[in-house]
């Protein structure tokens, strides 16, 4: 069973920045579309960012023109940038990628951001 990975939460001051990164374990074939969610305290799980395998990209409105996403088809990897970090964005980060109608999530990565 493929699992993914995801890496680059951690501790950040306000203002700053992080890049998280989704690297499946193994080879996920005909990938389709890849997105970040993240789980704030008492929140419903919330979809961050979205991108489609023609690089169409959608974003929440609470982090557009902060947060960037991208892929690397090759390698089936996914990537979130994130600048300009608020209190707010402090959540468990999760990457989910859908591929032949199949859904692959990661186990969530920590970003906390101090105020």
């Amino acid at each position: 069973q493929v699992q993914l990975v995801e890496s680059g939460g951690g501790l950040v001051q306000a203002g700053g920045s992080l890049t998280l990164s989704c690297v499946p374990s193994g080879t996920i074939p005909s990938i389709s579309t890849m997105a970040w969610y993240r789980d704030s305290p008492g929140k419903q799980r919330e979809l961050v960012a979205h991108i489609t395998n023609r690089n169409i990209t959608t974003y929440a409105d609470s982090v557009k023109g902060r947060f960037t996403i991208s892929r690397d088809n090759a390698r089936s990897t996914m990537f979130l940038r994130m600048d300009s970090l608020k209190s707010v964005d402090t959540a468990v980060y999760y990457c989910k990628v859908v591929a032949t109608e199949v859904a692959y999530w990661g186990q969530g990565t920590q970003v906390t951001v101090s105020s």
